[in-house]
Parts: C-alpha cells; sequence; structure tokens
C-alpha cells in the first residue's frame, strides 16, 4: 500500500491525471467538473478508473490550467469534485481543496477511505463526500490487496457519519459482497454508526471514457 505523500501547502503540487469539464452525477444535484488525482494504493480488479492507480501520470494536467479553466465556468458551474485514483494520497489536496473554496466553488470528494487521518483533515473543508465502502472490513484484504484497507475505510466512515457533513456511502456489488447475507450485515454495520444515505452500485470496469482534455484550456 502506497504511503500518502508527505505535508505539502501548495496546490500545484497536486499531480492531476485528468479532468471532467461537466457532470452531472458526480455531486448529486449540482453541476460540476471533476478533478482525477493521480494514484491509488488499492487494486481493486473492478475499477472504473483504472488508469489513475499508478502514481505517475502520463500526461499530468498542470494546476494552473485547471484554476484558468475553472475561472472561465464561474457562474456556470456549482461544484468541483476532487476523485481518482485516491485524493486522500496527495499532501496536496488539502491545498488545492481550499484553492477552489476560495474560487467560490463547492468542493465534492470521492474517497475509498484509506487514510483516515488525511480524510479527517479533508472533512472541515468539504461541502459532499461520495466515500466507497467496498465490503466488511474483514472481506477487503480479498478485494483491494490490502490488509488493513478494510479497517481504515470503515474508521472513515465512522467520521463521516459522525461529522453530519452531507454525503453518501456507496458500495458496488461484487461476488465478495453480493450476497443476501453479506449486504444485509453491511446495512445493519452501517446502521449502528448513524443515519446514512447508502447507494448499492453495479459492476462497471473502465471505459476509458470518464476523462477528457479535448476541449478549450485542456
Amino acid at each position: 500500500m502506497f504511503k500518502p505523500s508527505p505535508k505539502s501547502t501548495d496546490p500545484s503540487e497536486l499531480v492531476v491525471g485528468g479532468i471532467t469539464p461537466l457532470t452531472m452525477i458526480d455531486y448529486p444535484d449540482h453541476l460540476s467538473a471533476v478533478i482525477y488525482c493521480q494514484g491509488c494504493p488499492l487494486k481493486c480488479d473492478y475499477c472504473h478508473n483504472s488508469e489513475f492507480i499508478p502514481r505517475e501520470a502520463t500526461n499530468p494536467i498542470p494546476w494552473h490550467e485547471i484554476t484558468t479553466f475553472l475561472d472561465q465556468r464561474r457562474g456556470l458551474l456549482d461544484g468541483v469534485v476532487f476523485s481518482g485514483g485516491e485524493p486522500t494520497l496527495q499532501a496536496a489536496l488539502p491545498a488545492a481543496v481550499k484553492n477552489i473554496k476560495k474560487m467560490g466553488f463547492l468542493v465534492g470528494l470521492h474517497s475509498a477511505g484509506p487514510y483516515p487521518q488525511r480524510f479527517a483533515e479533508l472533512l472541515p473543508l468539504v461541502d459532499w463526500v461520495g466515500l466507497d465502502i467496498k465490503a466488511l472490513a474483514e472481506d477487503y484484504a480479498a478485494l483491494t490487496g490490502s490488509p488493513k484497507s478494510g479497517r481504515a475505510a470503515w474508521q472513515c466512515a465512522e467520521m463521516l457519519i459522525e461529522s453530519g457533513i452531507p454525503h453518501q456511502i456507496r458500495t458496488t456489488l461484487h461476488p465478495l459482497n453480493s450476497s443476501p447475507d453479506k449486504q444485509k450485515t453491511l446495512i445493519k454495520r452501517l446502521s449502528t454508526v448513524g443515519k446514512t444515505d447508502h447507494k448499492w452500485q453495479t459492476c462497471r470496469p473502465s471505459d476509458g471514457q470518464n476523462t477528457r482534455r479535448d476541449f478549450p484550456g485542456f
């Protein structure tokens, strides 16, 4: 499992592998752009964004290009979502979030929760979170290749639910979690933490079409 990068206060150090300029589904009820942060410590075989798993980006997008593009979208977009990959892997993420907030956008975060300490640091900065809870904690190693990832993700779920921040917890259906007993147990465990919005998702492998740079400014 990758170690998260050391602390940074410079948003330009964020390694961005791609961007979707407009989406209506990544931040519920808001028009948003999605910034795909490069690198993920998990190795899920059904990953929808597998091109962002490697820590190094093939063709990274400079931060100044992103802010220039977003500056032109003031009043047109409601928010910006940081996705990946796993955004919390990168130390520059809190600084990047603050940068986007200063531009007047709402900020959403997509995360699988592998780094609870950085997740806790980000919670006060964001307006909405989409958290992946992939399975019961004891089943994570078979899904992600990381023995400790289940404990970390469920710790993040507890923090998120208790924070009161608007959110959605998503679980992608997979043979390891799709039996009725597994589903029932997962929902029960979430309910013991508190009230949450949970959604089951269909497993969809990456189609390579979720990031684009073929528009003005990219």
